[in-house]
C-alpha cells in the first residue's frame, strides 16, 4: 500500500498526518511538546494509540524504542560505522528485523529483510516540502515501518528549519 506522509504546518510538536494515496487521512503522529527527548504517539484518527515512539537518550548512536500496548516491540538504531551510505536497523524479537539503506536526506531509501525489499520511501513523486510516499509490501507491519520512517526523518533532518525533527 502507498502512504503519503506530510508535516502538519504550524504545530508546536512534531505532528504530521499519514494519508492513503487518494488523500484520505489514516494516521496521525502527535509529538509531545515539553519532553526530554523525542516522544511521539502514533494514533489512528479516533485517537487510539497504535504505537509509541521514545528516544533513548543514553546511547552513542541515535536509538529509538517502539512500543505497543506498553510493551517494547522494536528498536530503531542508526549504524555509526558505515563506509558509503548511512544505514538504520529495525531490530525486533525473532528473525523479523529490517535493514534500512539509501539517501535519507533526499527521502529515497528502502527497507529490506534478508536482502529482499519490503518497503520503499520516495520523495520523487511529490514536489511539496516535507511530503513523501511510503510503499509497503503486503503482509508487512505497516505501523512499525511508518513509525520507523518517522524516526529516520527526525534523526536525519533535526537541524533543518521547519522539518519534523527540528527542535
Amino acid at each position: 500500500m502507498r502512504y503519503v506522509m506530510k508535516q502538519k504546518l504550524f504545530a508546536l510538536g512534531k505532528d504530521f498526518y499519514i494519508r492513503d494515496e487518494a488523500g484520505h487521512d489514516l494516521f496521525f503522529v502527535k509529538g509531545k511538546v515539553f519532553s526530554i527527548g523525542h516522544k511521539l504517539a502514533f494514533q489512528d484518527l479516533n485517537g487510539n494509540e497504535l504505537a509509541f515512539i521514545k528516544q533513548k537518550l543514553i546511547s552513542i548512536a541515535p536509538k529509538y524504542e517502539l512500543y505497543r500496548d506498553g510493551r517494547l516491540v522494536a528498536v530503531v538504531k542508526k549504524k555509526l560505522f558505515t563506509f558509503v551510505k548511512s544505514r538504520f536497523t529495525l531490530d525486533m524479537p525473532g528473525p523479523g528485523g529490517l535493514e534500512v539503506e539509501g539517501d535519507f536526506l533526499q527521502h529515497e531509501y528502502s527497507f529490506t529483510r534478508q536482502g529482499y525489499a519490503v518497503a520503499w520511501v520516495s520523495k520523487k513523486w511529490f514536489s511539496w516540502t516535507d511530503t513523501y510516499g511510503v510503499d509497503i509490501a503486503e503482509g508487512e507491519d505497516d505501523v512499525l515501518i511508518l513509525a520507523t520512517t518517522v524516526v529516520i526523518d527526525m534523526v536525519c533532518h533535526q537541524k533543518d528549519a521547519g522539518a519534523w525533527g527540528s527542535d
